[in-house]
């Protein structure tokens, strides 16, 4: 009878220490890691509504902030490559400086004009996982590009 008054006893205090306390939580939210803005090679998927296709002997589009504090801007248009500055403010600010580019011939032309215009358009950007969206004009609420992280090619 002892014996029985003491387990019951002892179950009473461990029920009693574990009253107070908060269920572990066995469910995790998986996140998702967002690539950095700066120093990721950016190829452009989708301009204005325009999904983009890099053709067979065509040169990927593609966009590069660096990580660096000088601020530079660079890629290729398709055919030339371009290079300039942007700049970094509060609320997901962005803008670049007027663009420089090589003056090859090329048949796609018109990809590049248009590329080169929606950067210089740029306003904002949204990161979300491997995809950079662009945002222009009305008050930064359109999307004039769309790029998903990606390798540079050796």
């Amino acid at each position: 009878m002892r014996i029985t008054s003491l387990f019951g006893a002892a179950l009473t205090a461990l029920l009693a220490s574990c009253a107070g306390r908060e269920p572990a939580e066995t469910t995790q939210t998986p996140t998702v890691a967002t690539t950095p803005l700066r120093g990721t090679y950016w190829v452009l998927h989708q301009l204005g509504d325009s999904a983009v296709i890099t053709h067979e002997n065509s040169q990927e589009v593609y966009l590069t902030l660096a990580a660096d504090s000088s601020n530079r801007a660079e890629g290729q248009a398709g055919c030339n490559r371009f290079r300039g500055r942007f700049t970094l403010a509060a609320n997901d600010q962005l803008s670049f400086s007027p663009l420089l580019s090589t003056k090859m011939a090329c048949p796609r032309l018109q990809l590049e004009s248009r590329y080169l215009s929606a950067l210089e358009g740029t306003t904002r950007y949204q990161l979300q996982g491997d995809t950079l969206r662009l945002l222009g004009a009305p008050a930064g609420t359109r999307v004039v590009a769309q790029f998903h992280a990606s390798t540079a090619p050796e």
